[in-house]
């Protein structure tokens, strides 16, 4: 019998979290009462998450462990903590790893049983369109092809995302209402909320650098101080942007440049094609490549530098992304530019 050790990792996250919710629910059938803890890798240690896993609960027979930016857990110790919790364990628990990464620390994943992983990969578009269309049927309402589209040009495109913009019609219309391409411009255009991707759409925007940096340090105050501004979210989806950006580069080099053969490599809407288009003329591959070290690094620094300087490292970031396209700021351009 494998392990209770699971590995899901992938971007689209609405599935990987019904898959999360459904093994749970295997366990609550086979044992009743489940003792469940969502944890994170950047605020529990591994050691603390292993003593949850091997001390009993009292009100429980089962204690079910899920622990998200499962990619951090990288040290030898911590992987040995992990393994020898899996070798000594007495079916009392199970460990569920999650991360929007494709993958972790290679030793990680091999204690891992194969048939406990899986990985959630971003749907392609007629899927995410066919997954809009029966959403909003399931609900008692029609949609638009020309809504559909609309929703996945406003909204992100993992379905936990698009199931909580969605939700938000079906409490401004009656039931039966056919959802039109102005409903939706109306209902997510004017109401939405900021975030880092469109933290990075305006980082893209045709216009100067000083006005693309003025536009998106608005954006980025917003954010942190909207429901989204934990800091680490923030690099997180700055670098799955820019990563898509360098895929886009890589399709761009062998030649792909079909409508059909872009909509199955992931950039179907159009609207993400355009934003492509536009960070492809501000940013060189190279340019890429060294904004993505500078997240990391600003990741690291958020980690251990305390949350007095999260906003000065992740406005040093914009500047630094948007003015010097990746390169890091000196310390005279900090006062300058008033950092």
């Amino acid at each position: 019998m494998a392990a209770p050790l699971y590995l899901f990792t992938g971007p689209e996250a609405g599935e990987r979290s019904d898959a999360v919710n459904n093994l749970l629910k295997n366990y609550e059938k086979k044992l009743g009462t489940v003792d469940v803890h969502r944890l994170y890798a950047n605020e529990t240690s591994v050691a603390d998450v292993v003593s949850l896993l091997m001390n009993g609960s009292l009100f429980a027979s089962f204690r079910f462990v899920v622990l998200s930016n499962a990619e951090l857990v990288k040290k030898k110790e911590d992987v040995e903590l992990i393994s020898e919790w899996v070798a000594s364990n007495d079916g009392n628990s199970a460990l569920v790893l999650q991360s929007d990464e494709i993958s972790v620390e290679k030793k990680l994943e091999n204690i891992v049983p194969k048939e406990n992983k899986k990985i959630f990969w971003e749907m392609f578009q007629d899927k995410k369109e066919a997954w809009v269309r029966s959403y909003f049927q399931r609900n008692g309402f029609r949609i638009t092809d020309d809504a559909i589209e609309a929703v996945l040009e406003l909204c992100e495109n993992d379905t936990a995302s698009l199931k909580r913009e969605c939700e938000r019609f079906f409490v401004c219309f009656e039931k039966d209402h056919t959802i039109s391409a102005e409903d939706v411009e109306n209902m997510l255009s004017h109401n939405r909320e900021e975030n880092a991707f469109t933290l990075f759409d305006a980082m893209t925007e045709q216009a100067s650098p000083s006005e693309r940096l003025e536009n998106s340090l608005v954006i980025l105050q917003k954010i942190r101080l909207s429901k989204e501004s934990d800091s680490i979210k923030i690099i997180a989806g700055l670098t799955y942007s820019f990563r898509k950006l360098l895929a886009w580069f890589a399709l761009a080099e062998s030649g792909v440049t079909s409508k059909d053969a872009l909509k199955s490599r992931g950039f179907g809407s159009a609207k993400v094609q355009q934003q492509c288009r536009r960070a492809a003329r501000l940013w060189s591959r190279d340019d890429v490549s060294q904004i993505l070290a500078l997240l990391a690094k600003t990741d690291i620094s958020l980690r251990s530098g305390g949350a007095a300087f999260e906003d000065t490292l992740l406005q040093m970031l914009v500047y630094s992304v948007v003015v010097k396209n990746g390169a890091e700021v000196a310390p005279f351009e900090d006062s300058a530019a008033g950092f």
